[in-house]
């Protein structure tokens, strides 16, 4: 495991990696969740193998700290993820992240161009105020204290197992801030930021989850959507097979 300092204030992120060929894969876990659990298992495929992989754990979740000074909004987990690919030496990375680390990983796309060449995102929140049926909305809803003395118990006794066994590993209040910094978005918003960026960009979507909302204007600004079969918002878990072949840009 590695780590770097991210505050100021002794306070570091954490992330493991596999050695490998250049440019590096850096894949980014969304909300309350941790990204080895989420990648390992698609990065150790043959047709991803080979390259360097991080896997790196968003400030208050999985390995990393969790200072209660920090801000955790969008730019603030951007800014982290930044501090730990300076660490790595890492430059033009393949960012591979899932729900809210999509929006992280577009923000710091924007805020630090020279260390992404290439999105790929899955589910990634685009627009601020995600609808009442989102897990980011339901923490959001909480007053901070309420939802640290009694609203993240709860939460975990409402969510499914999988989110479950890493939530709980996030700090509660570093998880209601992320929740709210993810409800009030990035400016300019995170889609707009997607569709002018220059790189290559592809968007999974599951088929369970829906039509993507502004598809249309999304692929006209160059953004692959790729509609997964059979997935929901886990993609990379409902349907590793299309996964791995999107990461890999042969799909």
């Amino acid at each position: 495991m590695k780590q770097a300092e991210f505050d100021g204030k002794g306070s570091c992120v954490r992330w493991t990696e596999t050695p490998g060929a250049e440019p590096a894969r850096v894949y980014v876990h969304g909300l309350g969740a941790a990204s080895a659990v989420y990648h390992a298992h698609v990065a150790a495929r043959p047709e991803l193998a080979g390259r360097r992989s991080l896997f790196v754990d968003l400030p208050g979740h999985g390995t990393s700290d969790r200072p209660a000074e920090f801000g955790y909004t969008l730019d603030d987990h951007a800014d982290a993820l930044a501090v730990a690919l300076d660490a790595a030496g890492v430059t033009g990375a393949e960012l591979v992240a899932h729900s809210m680390g999509g929006s992280v990983a577009i923000v710091l796309a924007a805020r630090r161009p020279e260390l992404v060449s290439r999105l790929v995102l899955t589910e990634a929140n685009l627009d601020p105020f995600p609808p009442p049926t989102a897990g980011s909305s339901g923490i959001a809803s909480y007053e901070e204290d309420a939802f640290v003395d009694g609203g993240y118990a709860r939460v975990l006794e409402k969510v499914g197992p999988l989110w479950a066994a890493t939530m709980r590993l996030a700090d509660p209040r570093a998880l209601y801030r992320t929740a709210v910094g993810l409800r009030n978005g990035s400016r300019p918003v995170m889609r707009t930021i997607l569709e002018g960026l220059a790189i290559e960009r592809v968007y999974l979507q599951g088929e369970q989850s829906g039509e993507l909302a502004g598809r249309e204007t999304l692929e006209a600004a160059g953004v692959r959507v790729v509609t997964v079969p059979g997935a929901g918002h886990n993609v990379m878990f409902d349907n590793a097979d299309a996964f791995v072949a999107a990461v890999a840009g042969r799909s």
